[in-house]
């Protein structure tokens, strides 16, 4: 490497002291005869000189000076350490400084592994990475490749037999831009961070270690957890169909390219990769395909989602009956793996339909007392689409945002028995001139409703009538509180989760229920030290109380039970004690779930960027909460199980569900509920108990519908 770089940049390197006068006289004579600057004569030295201290721009002061510093330098530093500096600051494209930096990028591996043709390539970049990029420009590389070698074998570096044998040779590169990462949204996170707060030169130049709060493991879980997740909710939508399709007798040439590409990947279980539909068997309702030199079967059970997508019809309503009625024969289709078999005529693989999802995700995990961002998934694929969903979205939360309505609800005095009448109303817009009338997502009144049903139940009349009691610009400076920053619609609707709100916010927000009312502010960064060992910077938990530990107790232990009788009921499988809020937008557009044990909160998105409907009966229950559990089944895998301390000053009673007064000790329909202490109810209820008896009732008879649209409603 290090002769490849001298060859090309400054063969007089290890001979002169910083300055090269036969190359600096030479560099002038043609930059007269072309009487602008267009060549430096620059020695190693110098560039170093230039890169550390100087500005690129050309100009003959800046020579000057960068002779000086190139002399100083060679006298108070030895030849290898001026290398180190030049091989470790040099630009060599594609956001690449440095040798390893580069070795890693174009070949996959440490500069010490390199090859004689890899370390020419690099050592031909300086002169013009972009110009010279192996990406970008072949035929200009190879070239570039080329006079490096003979610059090699001219200073005796190399002998004539190997310049001739590697300049034969391909260029052969790591496909950079399907190497998967495992965590490229935050890590794009860092990036930013860092190049907002202390420039380009530092972030690259520096040799910058960042110590951030990812964990490796939680990564890969929420990974998973998107992609299993999106697939399964795309395939409950149908078949778009098949990739593309080819002509008979194009069969061959197709499967030989696809030979070539598997020579370099071999195929295993799991993967997901092209086929070729050659027969389709309706009588044994199967197809035979092949992927390159391989035959393949799909059975019609790996394949019977892919329906037409209807909207008319359930997403359980109809299936494929025979393979016929989707695929044919030149179909190109994606397919997953499933196993191989090894036979005489070669490997048979059983594989399965897929189709790429085109719904987005979005996933955020963070440690409950620290504010640590554990995991960050911003959409389905970073390759496709580098906006992070998980920070940069705002999105409407639907009921998502309910527990923040309530929680300030139960900090202005109401509680869990509180009774509100579930029943029609209708507002009038005065700015618009038109009328708002709210529903139930069932399209169903429950009259009189305690406050723990509504919000187990996700009732929207019951959460636009509190915020009514309790106040839009209370609830709205009380939402802020808990660490929303984003802009709040102030009007009723806000109680439905109508504001554009970031994944990051929510998560946060729901954190401070699970840290018994203290917020965390979320962060990713622990510590930044330069090559020097000098730290930059060092984050310290920004921990603070927000609201009454009792209040955050009562809110948690409300949405512990969304999970195990309300909409987030599928999370019970995860067999441990965990709450969390489902959320769906008008017209099915968003599906969240936000979710938490005492030690970590996560939450998920789901849904398109044009804001198409997600299809129906997606809502957050169906397409966000199986995301959220299959993530923590992972992420909590092998640790302990927390439960959910109550502080001092909360209180439990048995209650009556539909009156919330005190429960008779022999009655089955009973619950048991947490208030704060004095605030519990005190009267029994009987079997003519009346709702009016006990709690925060509000009539609203004032309210109901009229029987004539042309009357005038109350504003």
């Amino acid at each position: 490497m290090i002769q490849a770089f001298v060859a090309a940049e400054d063969a007089r390197f290890f001979h002169h002291k910083g300055i090269d006068m036969l190359s600096i006289i030479r560099a002038f004579m043609k930059n007269l005869q072309a009487g602008t600057i267009v060549q430096g004569g620059s020695t190693i030295t110098q560039q170093v000189a230039k890169s550390l201290f100087l500005t690129p721009r050309k100009s003959y002061i800046r020579k000057l000076r960068e002779a000086i510093l190139a002399y100083r330098i060679n006298t108070y530093l030895k030849k290898y350490e001026i290398l180190n500096l030049y091989l470790n600051h040099i630009y060599l494209g594609h956001g690449t400084y440095g040798i390893e930096a580069a070795s890693q990028r174009y070949f996959g591996k440490s500069a010490e592994k390199l090859t004689l043709p890899e370390a020419a390539l690099l050592g031909g970049l300086p002169k013009a990475p972009s110009r010279y990029s192996p990406y970008l420009h072949t035929e200009r590389a190879r070239m570039r490749r080329s006079y490096v070698l003979n610059r090699m074998a001219e200073d005796g570096y190399i002998t004539e037999e190997e310049r001739t044998i590697t300049i034969e040779m391909p260029i052969v590169l790591e496909d950079a831009e399907k190497r998967e990462k495992l965590a490229p949204y935050f890590t794009e996170n860092v990036r930013r961070y860092i190049q907002k707060r202390y420039g380009t030169d530092v972030l690259y130049r520096e040799g910058l270690e960042v110590y951030t709060t990812l964990d490796v493991a939680m990564q890969k879980a929420a990974k998973a957890a998107i992609k299993k997740g999106l697939r399964e909710l795309d395939k409950r939508e149908g078949y778009r169909g098949v990739l593309k399709k080819i002509p008979q007798e194009e069969f061959d040439s197709f499967l030989e390219e696809q030979a070539g590409i598997m020579e370099q990947k071999p195929l295993a279980a799991g993967q997901i990769v092209e086929a070729l539909v050659t027969v389709i068997d309706s009588e044994n309702k199967s197809v035979e395909l092949r992927i390159g030199p391989h035959r393949g079967v799909m059975l019609l059970k790996h394949m019977s989602w892919a329906r037409t997508p209807n909207p008319k019809i359930a997403y359980n309503a109809a299936t494929v009956k025979d393979p016929a009625d989707v695929l044919h024969a030149g179909d190109v289709i994606e397919t997953r793996i499933l196993n191989v078999d090894d036979g005489e005529e070669g490997k048979l693989l059983h594989l399965a339909l897929e189709q790429d999802p085109e719904v987005q995700g979005a996933l955020l995990c963070m440690d409950t007392k620290t504010g640590k961002i554990r995991a960050m998934i911003g959409g389905r694929d970073y390759k496709k689409s580098e906006f992070n969903r998980a920070t940069q979205a705002r999105r409407q939360p639907g009921s998502a945002f309910k527990p923040f309505i309530y929680t300030a609800a139960f900090d202005k005095g109401m509680t869990p028995s509180t009774i509100i009448m579930d029943n029609p109303i209708i507002y009038r817009d005065t700015l618009k001139d038109s009328f708002w009338k709210p529903q139930n997502f069932e399209q169903k009144f429950y009259g009189p409703t305690l406050l723990r049903t509504g919000l187990i139940k996700s009732r929207n009349l019951v959460t636009i009538k509190i915020l009514k009691d309790i106040g839009i610009d209370y609830a709205a400076d009380y939402v802020a509180n808990l660490g929303i920053k984003s802009p709040l619609t102030r009007d009723l609707s806000m109680a439905l989760g109508t504001s554009g709100i970031t994944l990051r916010e929510m998560v946060g927000a729901f954190g401070v229920f699970a840290n018994n009312g203290k917020r965390a502010e979320p962060y990713f960064i622990k510590r930044i030290v330069d090559r020097t060992g000098h730290v930059l910077e060092e984050y310290e938990p920004v921990i603070e109380q927000v609201i009454d530990p009792r209040i955050a107790y009562i809110t948690s232990h409300l949405l512990q039970k969304v999970v195990q009788g309300g909409t987030g009921w599928r999370v019970r499988a995860l067999g441990r004690p965990v709450a969390g809020k489902t959320g769906t937008t008008n017209d099915l557009k968003d599906a969240w779930f936000l979710g938490f044990t005492p030690s970590l909160v996560a939450g998920v998105w789901v849904g398109f960027d044009d804001l198409r409907p997600l299809g129906k009966y997606e809502t957050g229950s169906r397409a966000a909460s199986p995301l959220f559990l299959y993530f923590m089944k992972e992420a909590l895998a092998g640790t302990s199980i927390e439960f959910f301390t109550p502080p001092k000053g909360v209180v439990f009673a048995k209650i009556d569900p539909k009156t919330g007064l005190l429960a008779k000790p022999d009655s089955k329909k009973s619950v048991f509920e947490c208030f704060l202490e004095g605030t519990a109810p005190t009267k029994y209820a009987t079997e003519d108990s009346e709702s009016k008896e006990e709690g925060f009732f509000r009539d609203d008879l004032d309210m109901l519908q009229p029987d004539s649209e042309k009357e005038k409603w109350p504003e």
